[in-house]
């Protein structure tokens, strides 16, 4: 699939039938006029006259030797740029995924709270956690860099220099997933507190907390498919997270300079944590 993908992109101007040197060009610089001369000094640069066909399989012969090569728009090495993003992405990532998880415990902390005191009947589910979920991460983000960031002035909203500037990013990603999956654990618990396991347990004397624990904990095997969903995800909410804070990851190297690579560890890491998850 990441192989495919990879080769669906890098074909592109090709399948759309765009010049790829008009592409390159308008990415470089968009109010260069595309004069022919111009057009054909980047097809000579490029080598793109040999055709698409060979033009990838050079590419991932170098990157099978460990070299990602040279962007096409801002002509620096690959490999060095991607690293260090990569390192962002995943620290941000982390970040949002604690914050998900804080969330989530959030949203089904009274559920267990009447499950321990065998109060469910009269439960009510609430509707902030279903409206947080359906908001899209560069909604949240904007809302977050325009609110917090700049009318208020309590967390720098632009850059990446340090935790202080990790706070509102890891938010906007986080706030939604964590939402989404503590609705979805909210809506599991009463089944679970009201299996005969759980009726044997109090009916034996056992603390209401213990049976609540393991009500949780009976709940979260069937989560873990969606949250292994949810972590993947979160690699495509960074790219406009990332462009939106100006944080200098995968995303946003990716988006700014059309990288290749950025694509390929975007997808690896999309597929390493949905194999654990898996797992």
């Amino acid at each position: 699939m990441a192989a495919a993908l990879l080769c669906g992109i890098g074909l592109l101007p090709w399948l759309s039938r765009t010049d790829p040197a008009r592409t390159v060009l308008e990415a470089r610089s968009a109010e260069r006029d595309p004069a022919p001369d111009v057009l054909a000094a980047v097809r000579d640069e490029l080598g793109l006259d040999a055709g698409p066909a060979h033009l990838l399989g050079q590419w991932l012969g170098g990157l099978v030797r460990g070299d990602a090569g040279h962007s096409w728009v801002s002509g620096g090495a690959v490999l060095p740029g991607v690293a260090t993003a990569f390192g962002a992405s995943l620290l941000l990532m982390a970040a949002a995924l604690t914050v998900a998880v804080a969330t989530a415990a959030a949203v089904c902390a009274r559920t267990l709270v009447l499950g321990a005191r065998r109060g469910l009947a009269g439960r009510r589910t609430g509707g902030a956690a279903a409206m947080l979920a359906a908001l899209p991460e560069f909604l949240t983000a904007s809302l977050l860099a325009t609110v917090v960031g700049v009318q208020l002035g309590w967390l720098p909203a632009l850059g990446w220099y340090g935790p202080r500037w990790l706070v509102l990013p890891a938010l906007a990603i986080g706030l939604p997933t964590g939402a989404l999956l503590g609705r979805m654990l909210d809506d599991a618990l009463p089944g679970a507190f009201a299996e005969p396991w759980a009726r044997a347990a109090t009916a034996r004397g056992v603390p209401g907390r213990r049976v609540a624990r393991h009500a949780l904990r009976r709940c979260l095997p069937g989560l873990l498919p969606n949250l292994g969903l949810f972590v993947v995800g979160l690699t495509g909410g960074a790219v406009a997270v990332e462009q939106i804070f100006d944080i200098p990851g995968l995303g946003r190297l990716t988006l700014q300079a059309a990288l290749a690579t950025g694509t390929l560890a975007l997808v690896a890491l999309a597929a390493a944590v949905g194999a654990l998850a898996r797992l």
